[in-house]
């Protein structure tokens, strides 16, 4: 079986067709998503939707783009929110400085605000960084140091030595379809040495279509065409890599298990 750990079924590309697209994705061996918020207007729809479709979860979470919107959205309404039985997860959270859509204190604010959350329910930190590794590592490591969390960084497109860092505080690995680009060797090589155990696979979809799709719409079906990839990357057959990653997304989000 395979696991989508990171979609976006409600983004506009898949919610006008998302009947049709759950189906694609079970019809390619997809036997859980996990289906991401980025803002608090989304968290009912989003909870909806993994409410009518079993193997779909939820997530409860602020991007970093939407932290300035976002100043309420503290530790409890976290806590809260992610109390409901289909909630599995904590993020999309963390700091994005390549865009800098929110101020950076407001990011780093609102993602000591999800780790706290993640600490208090046990739930896994679903962390997006992009170009802030430095203050990324900073945050995860002090907050560390404040009690142990899960978590993983999604979409991993960053250094060795954060994929090191990571690596060493307990978090998974999750490496999405640009994994499968050209011009992607620098994160291919991370990607080939990530142990076993602490790998799982994404779409982000709507958006990165893996190979052979680039240009199209992403959507949860293709995590297939990123798993083919991967193993033969990493020298493994793919059905091993297919019942590896999916292990590892229910040891990480172990609520999921239990509520099956």
């Amino acid at each position: 079986m395979l696991v989508d750990s990171h979609c976006h079924l409600n983004y506009k590309g898949l919610v006008e067709d998302q009947a049709d697209v759950l189906a694609r994705a079970r019809a390619a061996g997809v036997g859980t998503m996990l289906n991401i918020s980025t803002r608090e207007r989304e968290w009912a729809d989003i909870v909806a939707t993994a409410e009518r479709e079993s193997d779909v979860w939820a997530s409860i979470g602020i991007h970093p783009h939407e932290a300035d919107e976002h100043p309420d959205v503290d530790t409890a309404k976290l806590v809260a929110a992610a109390a409901h039985p289909r909630v599995v997860g904590i993020g999309e959270t963390g700091l994005d400085y390549y865009y800098d859509h929110s101020d950076r204190a407001r990011q780093q604010a609102s993602f000591r605000a999800h780790i706290a959350a993640a600490r208090e329910t046990g739930l896994p930190l679903i962390v997006h960084t992009r170009d802030a590794e430095e203050d990324t590592a900073a945050i995860l490591r002090d907050e560390m140091g404040k009690g142990a969390y899960p978590g993983l960084i999604h979409c991993f497109t960053a250094s060795d030595a954060l994929a090191d860092i990571v690596l060493e505080l307990g978090f998974y690995i999750s490496i999405s379809g640009i994994v499968t680009f050209r011009n992607a060797r620098a994160l291919q090589e991370t990607a080939a040495r990530i142990p076993i155990e602490r790998l799982l696979i994404e779409t982000d979809s709507p958006f990165l279509a893996p190979v052979p799709h680039r240009g199209k719409t992403c959507e949860p079906a293709y995590v297939a065409d990123t798993a083919r990839f991967l193993a033969d990357l990493r020298g493994e057959p793919v059905e091993a890599l297919a019942d590896a990653t999916a292990r590892n997304f229910f040891t990480l989000f172990s609520k999921s298990r239990r509520a099956a």
